[in-house]
């Protein structure tokens, strides 16, 4: 079950943790400075014992504390507005009824243009090709069902089997974002450093992370990071702050809102997405993916989409085990995975 924060202990541990999740659920105050926060404020850890929590940032002023200069409690979260407003474009362009740029922008108060720039930045395709990739895998998940193809391809919501047919094979098949990155001339960063579970790599494009791997030594990864992207230009180059933030990761396990250069199939992102939502601390079977994005019968589909993952921790596959809790296979070895899963689990219980 996902967290609500509604104990002192789940409090604190996304104070402890700095959990963006936890943000718009409740504030902290300090009694020592005066000063409350949201939960992921990148400010000093306070002693829990001086740590009270309230519901609104009302409350927190009218017991006297006054709002940190930071993290701006008493302000609309932005980056909580942005991502709203861009699931629900997604959840209007995913309805079986067509929908156009033009009425899409309407319905979210922006004008066209902005509306295609913005999506296209957060997304990583234009809000129709998001559609069509949409459309693409719920006529493919549909045939085996249907009793033609023609009628899985109008029950998914094409105005027309020829548009299906014009462009099943790209949209099924390896993602836009995929081949631009992995192209002649695309340039991927990438930055290592060692923690306790082996040498980490991270690797970004200007979307974001696009490769997260861990392993014994910086020959192993540098080579597989070469190997995956032959085409590319690799380099090691200015690092962004949040690559520290990305193997803080591995050492002390929660959410986080890193930009991701997600790469892969509709079906693919649709489980990553899934697997982003776990908890940190809980695990889910194959088969309870499978029903979260409403594929039951594509267990095997979703296994296969868990070891295509290439973003070790921010898509958290390691939280995904067989049915019964028995450990299952991770790309980066299964005592890692086992390791992770023991220390979100710790974390999951920190005392209040």
């Amino acid at each position: 079950m996902p967290i609500r924060y509604e104990s002192p202990e789940d409090r604190w541990a996304a104070v402890v943790g700095r959990d963006p999740g936890a943000d718009g659920t409740f504030l902290y105050a300090v009694s020592t400075t005066g000063v409350f926060c949201r939960p992921s404020c990148s400010s000093k850890r306070p002693l829990r014992k001086n740590v009270v929590f309230f519901e609104t940032a009302e409350a927190a002023s009218r017991a006297g504390y006054r709002a940190c200069r930071r993290c701006a409690p008493g302000r609309p979260d932005p980056r909580r507005e942005r991502a709203s407003l861009f699931v629900r474009a997604c959840r209007l362009l995913e309805r079986e009824e067509p929908v156009r740029n033009g009425e899409l922008a309407r319905l979210l108060g922006l004008n066209a243009f902005t509306l295609q720039r913005l999506f296209k930045r957060q997304v990583g395709v234009t809000p129709q090709a998001y559609r069509r990739r949409i459309l693409a895998e719920r006529a493919r998940t549909g045939i085996p069902a249907a009793a033609s193809v023609s009628a899985a391809v109008y029950a998914a919501g094409y105005s027309s089997s020829s548009r299906f047919y014009e462009g099943i094979g790209r949209e099924l098949g390896m993602a836009p974002r995929t081949a631009r990155t992995g192209a002649r001339g695309a340039h991927v960063r990438y930055a290592l450093r060692r923690g306790t579970l082996g040498t980490v790599l991270v690797a970004w494009t200007d979307r974001g992370v696009c490769d997260v791997r861990f392993g014994d030594s910086e020959e192993e990864v540098v080579h597989g990071i070469a190997a995956r992207y032959t085409q590319a230009t690799l380099s090691r180059g200015d690092v962004p702050a949040w690559v520290d933030e990305v193997v803080d990761l591995v050492e002390r396990p929660r959410r986080s809102e890193i930009p991701l250069d997600i790469q892969g199939t509709a079906f693919q992102e649709r489980v990553w997405e899934a697997l982003r939502r776990i908890p940190p601390g809980e695990t889910r079977s194959y088969a309870e993916v499978a029903a979260a994005i409403g594929a039951k019968t594509s267990v095997r589909a979703v296994a296969g989409a868990c070891a295509a993952n290439r973003l070790a921790v921010l898509v958290p596959c390691h939280r995904v085990v067989r049915k019964g809790g028995e450990l299952s296979g991770y790309r980066w070895g299964v005592e890692r995975k086992r390791e992770l899963i023991r220390r979100e689990a710790t974390r999951s219980h920190l005392p209040g």
